[in-house]
């Protein structure tokens, strides 16, 4: 993907940078593989706002992403590239030899035309998936299940990649983008290659209508507020606030802890994210 930049006709034009989309072959979605996609602007079912920050946006239909890749040993050829507006990476249309077609995101260097497929005993080839425990240490993977046969969870967002650091006692040590390890059952499954669309954070919004068309709504500081409706709101002149960061509601943020327990899963982390080695 390239970044692309127009003419400063005016002042937000200056500083937005576009994709170019140079890589996608086809504009409209698979008919059958899409879906009605409700916007539910932060709200629940009673009305009342769950998460701030939300609502507006383009209308967008939903692709149904093949993470489990459970077609084994069946051949696939890639039809087309396209973009999904659901998610930073870009996404690659596969049509099987019994002429069932699944959408897969896709990784770098995948093009039309290209051959994969899935299952014990596929290929270290692009874009194919297979268990961990086929996989050799240091090669980068993607779309990695946590678990066995619920389809891919981790490292799905564009420009993503992990690698299996080491394999012992039935799980292999995966290290994240964070820089998490983790261990993970070597019975599940990981895709082979990094996420496409690598350029995907380098690009520049430029404006603050384009969050908007994202469903991005404005997030005001609490120091800029009344009193009535922020604790650091209000007096007078330009005010730090006068104690420490908190929410709307009164309650402790940077750095308060608020997890009440431990996941079942942490006793799989080796390292945390953030942890200097």
């Amino acid at each position: 993907m390239a970044i692309k930049k127009h003419r400063p006709t005016t002042p937000t034009r200056r500083f937005q940078t576009f994709s170019s989309f140079e890589e996608l072959t086809k504009k409209k979605p698979e008919k059958t593989l899409t879906v009605a996609l409700k916007s539910s602007g932060g709200r629940n079912r009673q009305g009342r706002i769950t998460t701030r920050h939300r609502g507006g946006g383009h209308k967008r239909k939903y692709r149904i992403i093949d993470f489990k890749r459970d077609k084994d040993d069946i051949l696939a050829r890639v039809v087309s590239l396209e973009y999904d507006p659901n998610r930073s990476s870009r996404i690659a249309l596969l049509e099987y030899e019994d002429k069932e077609k699944r959408y897969i995101i896709a990784p770098q260097g995948l093009t039309v035309g290209n051959e994969v497929i899935s299952g014990k005993g596929a290929g270290l080839n692009v874009a194919n998936s297979l268990p961990l425990s086929e996989i050799p240490p240091g090669t980068p993977i993607h779309n990695v299940e946590l678990s066995r046969g619920k389809g891919g969870q981790l490292v799905r967002s564009a420009g993503g990649s992990c690698v299996i650091m080491a394999k012992e006692a039935g799980f292999a040590q995966v290290r994240l983008p964070s820089g998490e390890v983790r261990m993970i059952n070597l019975q599940c499954r990981a895709t082979i290659g990094q996420v496409g669309n690598i350029d995907h954070e380098r690009l520049s919004l430029g404006k603050a209508g384009r969050s908007r068309w994202l469903g991005r709504r404005p997030s005001v500081r609490g120091v800029a507020m009344n009193p009535h409706d922020h604790p650091l709101g209000g007096g007078e002149g330009k005010s730090s606030g006068g104690r420490h960061p908190c929410t709307p509601w009164g309650k402790p943020t940077k750095g308060y802890k608020t997890r009440k327990k431990n996941k079942p899963s942490d006793r799989y982390i080796v390292r945390r994210r953030g942890k200097k080695r």
